[in-house]
């Protein structure tokens, strides 16, 4: 591999001429120069240059170099100004990894902002739940997951990531607004043991039954299904009723449909996940402070 300060020093000596020359023209010394170009034939494995007289001419190797020479700095040089460009925030890519719930609410306004802060970073999104979510952020193969767990009911989170805390979103109750408990401000579990239900992703589901195991009953399961727009149709067409977090009461769609609080209170813990090294790339660092600020004023904390 060669140093591109040696390269740059070598264009600049056949440009000139001289060793002499391109010392004076890069603010070098002439020994500094020659001792660049020799460390560059070391690299190359091979003469760059042959004196003729009190001149320099340039080997067959070295004619060969030259000509990729210019190409070797200009690209060189466009990288350093994108690498300037992402550094200043004025260009970049994020890619950040939600479940359906976070990527409804809690991303949507944190993009917005970031595009009209800083439009030249892309947001590229991935909808996945944990735990595949956090394998994919330990992969590399997004820059930040939103996930959540419950309690006693933790996701594994892999080595080397750093968890940002984000919000608390408390368990609820879809109802029909005709049901008979609809117009309580919560409803305790218990007195929805004979109901028919509707389950929802494998994490929601697991929290689910082991709530109604708590309240003493097996829940009658009528489906399963992991799209919230789907579940809120089932509950307004009265195929039976469904657990789901607060924050998709969010985009509450359905006005037949309700939601009330769960007691005994169930809070799942919603966190922002990413590789400790990343937390030092801007616009990673940047999107995360977004996600909290939309967390924040979700919540008013």
């Amino acid at each position: 591999m060669f140093d591109s300060r040696y390269i740059k020093t070598f264009h600049e000596v056949v440009r000139t001429g001289s060793y002499s020359a391109a010392a004076r023209s890069l603010g070098y010394t002439q020994p500094a120069v020659s001792q660049q170009m020799k460390a560059l034939e070391r690299d190359v494995g091979t003469p760059l240059f042959s004196r003729v007289g009190r001149g320099l001419r340039l080997t067959e190797a070295g004619e060969t170099l030259t000509r990729h020479t210019v190409t070797i700095l200009d690209s060189l040089a466009a990288a350093q100004q994108q690498i300037d460009a992402i550094a200043r925030l004025r260009s970049g890519r994020v890619r950040v990894c939600a479940f359906p719930s976070a990527g409804a609410t809690i991303l949507p306004e944190a993009m917005a902002r970031m595009a009209a802060e800083h439009p030249g970073i892309r947001v590229e999104l991935v909808e996945c739940e944990p735990p595949e979510s956090l394998r994919l952020v330990a992969r590399g193969e997004c820059d930040i997951t939103l996930a959540f767990s419950y309690p006693g009911l933790r996701v594994e989170v892999p080595d080397g990531l750093e968890e940002i805390r984000l919000l608390e979103d408390p368990v609820t109750v879809l109802l029909p607004t005709g049901h008979r408990l609809a117009r309580r401000r919560a409803v305790h579990l218990g007195d929805l043991a004979n109901e028919r239900w509707i389950a929802g992703c494998a994490r929601c589901r697991a929290n689910f039954l082991h709530a109604c195991a708590e309240e003493g009953f097996t829940p009658d399961i009528a489906c399963t299904t992991d799209d919230n727009l789907m579940m809120q149709s089932l509950v307004a067409a009265g195929v039976g009723i469904a657990m789901v977090p607060s924050l998709v009461l969010s985009f509450l769609c359905h006005k037949k449909v309700t939601g009330r609080i769960v007691e005994p209170h169930t809070r799942r813990q919603v966190y922002a996940y990413v590789l400790q090294d990343h937390l030092r790339i801007p616009a990673t660092a940047l999107m995360l402070e977004e996600l909290v600020a939309a967390a924040e004023r979700r919540t008013g904390c």
